[in-house]
């Protein structure tokens, strides 16, 4: 009689988010590579975005002018698109999926700073993953008078996000935080205001003690 081979556990979902300038995105290679050294298989993967639909709305989202609920769906019909696409296959195999950015993004930039209900973004949330958040979330916190500066001495053409005035960065921070404090057990603040190798090793110390 033939024995059903027993099913892999499902895969650990980590997202990297932060304020523009705060550096998250140049640390999530090697959090990927500390996790594909205990032998298991990654997805890196970025919100906006993370499909080819997902990439076009990324490109509208970044670029394009629109009214405030525009920008929130068009944030979650992304979303939407990737879960289906990418990240829930991804879990359903036993890989982990790294995420920059994913719906604490929409929270801190759309109800934040630009001002969204947050009681339609709730809406929004349950609707779309209700049934899913990450296990871990890495908030790279930074003063946003450090994180401009960075931004304005990256030599690169600038989105309309990043071209906000101070005041909406220091509204995502301060939403950021606020979504940390109602979410502790998941979101783990780093002190993104120190050497990057120092930040590298709160990262690593963190994926080993949570999720590894």
């Amino acid at each position: 009689m033939n024995q059903a081979k027993p099913s892999r556990p499902r895969g650990k979902f980590v997202t990297f988010e932060g304020i523009d300038g705060a550096g998250k995105s140049s640390h999530i290679a090697g959090a990927a590579a500390l996790v594909r050294g205990r032998g298991l298989n990654v997805v890196s993967t970025r919100e906006p975005g993370g499909t080819p639909l997902g990439e076009k709305l990324r490109a509208l989202l970044l670029h394009e002018a629109m009214h405030l609920e525009t920008e929130a769906l068009l944030m979650f019909a992304a979303r939407r698109e990737h879960l289906e696409r990418v990240i829930e296959p991804a879990l359903e195999r036993g890989d982990w999926v790294i995420c920059d950015r994913f719906s604490d993004a929409t929270y801190a930039y759309q109800s934040g700073g630009r001002g969204l209900d947050r009681g339609k973004f709730a809406q929004l949330e349950r609707w779309v993953h209700g049934h899913l958040q990450p296990d871990l979330t890495l908030l790279f916190d930074l003063p946003s008078s450090i994180a401009s500066r960075r931004i304005a001495a990256q030599a690169r053409e600038l989105d309309r996000f990043e071209l906000e005035r101070a005041e909406f960065h220091e509204r995502v921070r301060l939403a950021y935080l606020d979504r940390a404090a109602a979410a502790p057990q998941r979101i783990r603040v780093i002190d993104a205001d120190q050497a990057p190798e120092a930040i590298t090793t709160l990262i690593q110390e963190t994926l080993i003690r949570h999720c590894l």
